[in-house]
């Protein structure tokens, strides 16, 4: 099993880094204010995060440690992590929720007339109410605020060894737990009971949560993947889906599996043959030097043997790692080019049948010669239960 947590070693080495590309882009330093950034960077993890009332902040420097300025009620818990600098205030205070101390920290940059970056890009957030943030810009008169998505995002899909180590094992964990399915669901159980019955045994297989398991079950196959689980009974020629993100240590597993109840039609047979061909297509296309788009193509190429609108989801997979879903997507408008140690997922899905779905999906790192997969490769023909 690999140890909780991260050396001070990662840590130093993922801002320096940053700091070389902000010396390359002209930036003095990164503002960073969602959970993903801010743990990245000092090891901070914590629930806390779930409550919209406290904001949250850690300031990037072109030299040396991050500085966080965070409410005092997270001051003994950053003080565990690598960070020195630990400016606080009594939160939560509408009037100033850490105005005053971003305001002071920020002033000799906007008296310089420097740029430090903010995420503004896809798949980012403030995460900071928008009247504060425009109460701080006024106050810092020529400060220059600059994109740092594109940083981050390059930093962030190139994981470490210690990231892959925690991937692997959040991804055993889950592995086993699906493996447990057939002993877990049956005729006649409610498929609510399903999710809670998989939920308890990914923790006893050690994951520290399941905060996503969606899912669902019908008659020759399923049309809806995102409802939460209904009382409805399984029954004999259901097809049964559950995707399941599971957390370890702050990093999530993200993959689903299909079972057949009771038989299987030749309609939801062959679906799910589709899908496994083209999840082997993206196995043998996903290399360093790829595009995410290529990769994408060669999905959606044995997907349309079947259903050649099956690229209307959007994308075939994406990124993963401390959230479940990260980037870059698999998608025909993607042009990211992939790297060793970028861990993904792939999620080819289909339409079939009289308005049924279904979605297949696996994990894996990239690698120099090829991919390693994290999760264990799911059976060649739809399993029956």
């Amino acid at each position: 099993m690999p140890e909780r947590g991260f050396s001070e070693a990662e840590f130093a080495a993922r801002t320096a880094k940053a700091q070389r590309q902000m010396a390359i882009q002209g930036m003095s330093g990164l503002l960073l204010l969602t959970e993903p950034e801010v743990r990245y960077f000092s090891g901070f993890q914590t629930l806390f995060w779930q409550s919209p009332t406290r904001p949250w902040f850690l300031f990037v420097p072109a030299e040396g440690k991050p500085i966080s300025v965070i409410p005092e009620i997270g001051a003994d818990l950053m003080r565990r992590t690598w960070i020195d600098d630990i400016r606080t205030w009594s939160a939560p205070a509408p009037d100033d929720d850490g105005i005053s101390l971003l305001t002071e920290l920020l002033s000799p940059y906007a008296a310089r007339g420097e740029a430090i970056g903010v995420m503004k890009g896809h798949e980012t957030a403030l995460r900071m109410p928008l009247g504060d943030y425009e109460r701080l810009m006024a106050g810092l008169t020529g400060l220059e605020i600059t994109d740092c998505t594109e940083l981050v995002r390059g930093l962030r899909m190139v994981k470490s060894e210690a990231e892959i180590e925690k991937l692997a094992h959040i991804c055993a964990i889950g592995s086993a737990t699906f493996a447990e399915l057939p002993n877990i669901a049956s005729v006649g159980m409610p498929l609510e009971d399903v999710f809670r019955a998989f939920r308890r045994e990914a923790l006893a297989q050690g994951a520290d949560d399941m905060p996503y398991l969606v899912g669902g079950a019908d008659q020759g196959g399923y049309s809806d993947v995102i409802s939460p689980p209904s009382s409805r009974p399984l029954q004999s020629g259901d097809v049964l889906m559950l995707d399941t993100g599971a957390v370890w240590d702050g990093y999530f597993c993200d993959f689903d599996r299909n079972w057949a109840i009771g038989r299987a039609d030749d309609d939801a047979k062959q679906a799910y043959d589709v899908l496994w061909r083209a999840t082997e297509a993206g196995l043998a296309a996903a290399r360093p030097g790829a595009t995410c788009r290529e990769l994408f193509q060669a999905m959606n190429k044995v997907i349309s043997e079947l259903d050649d609108q099956g690229g209307d989801v959007g994308r075939l997979g994406h990124g993963l790692g401390m959230q479940l879903t990260e980037w870059p997507s698999h998608a025909a408008w993607d042009e990211t080019v992939l790297e060793e140690n970028m861990v993904l997922t792939l999620e080819p899905s289909l339409s079939y049948g009289a308005g049924h779905i279904m979605v297949h999906e696996e994990n894996l790192v990239v690698q120099a010669d090829g991919v390693r997969l994290l999760s264990t490769r799911a059976a060649p023909e739809l399993p029956v239960i």
